[in-house]
């Protein structure tokens, strides 16, 4: 799992929270993620939905794809569909992943980008291995989060973000021994490069076998901790957190707090470089959820309205232009 990796030593240092003086969140749940086939028939992992949407909002789905070394011939995607109302993102750790959409937005990510597709007023995209892949099989490893929109930005234009792996903001652990990648929003004051119209956090972090990583966390936002590989324990009674769970913290509510988790000392062969993790977090939209398939609004009425406008063409042409991506975020927004 190269992802984007560096020496701990020479970052920035997250700062080391005072034991006694910090308020540390408790786990509310541990979900066990469920197996599911997407697209042309690849396997993901899943831990939500499932969890009570409350507890996730303001994200919607998070698929665990991988880790798999495909034989060749294996590795598959998604055909052409649409999307309207929320935000995908996908990253990727091992592997490679192409993306393109009727907007004029893709490209080619692999170890340690992020494709984010803002769907908004809707368009149509396509997820595919790319062809060496295909071919020649080898390891894939990543992760697509859907992040919801308010019902006031759900009807944006599209964009793309291209995110490299080199654009993530990387930081230590307060002991130096944890690297740390914000991929989106601010973490101890320091910002990732994802440009989000829902205030979110969104860090993958690489945890050194038996150590502690402790982070400041909003005091409006949720959390989560969902693991890639290895084992570990969170909050403040040590609940193990296996590859595949997804531990929910409690006690935000507008309550200021921290968030606690330890690598296992014993890590498997896959993880001896640390407990693999994702963190994330969010500001609750509290609004109306009307999902159907690739639509997510607030009324059943928009839902029906998104069909109707897919059905008519108003969601792009396929096939679609490219438009070369090379910046975080368009200057222009």
């Amino acid at each position: 799992m190269p992802a984007i990796t560096a020496d701990t030593l020479t970052l920035p240092r997250l700062p080391r929270l005072p034991e006694a003086a910090t308020t540390w969140r408790p786990v509310a749940r541990v979900v066990t993620a469920q197996r599911f086939l997407e697209g042309e028939g690849f396997a993901v992992r899943r831990p939500f939905p499932g969890v009570d949407l409350s507890l996730a909002d303001p994200f919607l789905l998070l698929d665990h794809m991988g880790a798999v070394e495909y034989a060749p011939g294996e590795a598959k995607g998604t055909p052409w569909h649409p999307h309207r109302g929320f935000e995908t993102v996908t990253y990727i750790m091992d592997g490679a992943f192409q993306h393109r959409d009727t907007n004029g937005g893709g490209g080619l990510i692999s170890d340690g980008d992020t494709q984010w597709m803002t769907a908004g007023s809707g368009l149509q995209h396509i997820e595919q291995p790319p062809p060496e892949l295909v071919a020649s099989g080898g390891l894939f490893h990543g992760v697509q989060l859907w992040v919801n929109l308010p019902r006031a930005q759900k009807w944006v234009p599209p964009r793309y973000q291209d995110i490299r792996g080199g654009d993530v903001k990387l930081l230590a652990s307060d002991d130096g021994s944890s690297l740390v990648r914000v991929i989106a929003g601010s973490l101890a004051g320091y910002e990732g490069p994802g440009a989000t119209y829902t205030p979110i956090t969104y860090v993958h972090a690489t945890v050194a076998p038996g150590a502690r990583l402790a982070l400041p966390w909003p005091a409006d936002f949720n959390a989560m901790v969902y693991v890639l590989s290895g084992e570990g324990s969170i909050g403040p009674d040590d609940r193990t957190l296996r590859e595949g769970q997804l531990g929910v913290f409690g006690g935000y509510k507008g309550t200021a707090g921290a968030l606690s988790m330890r690598a296992a000392d014993n890590q498997p062969l896959a993880s001896r470089q640390g407990w693999e993790i994702l963190v994330l977090g969010g500001l609750p939209i509290r609004e109306p959820v009307a999902r159907y398939g690739p639509f997510v609004m607030n009324t059943r009425e928009e839902i029906v309205t998104a069909f109707e406008d897919f059905q008519a063409g108003r969601m792009g042409v396929v096939p679609a232009e490219h438009v070369p991506h090379r910046s975080a975020v368009d200057e222009s927004l």
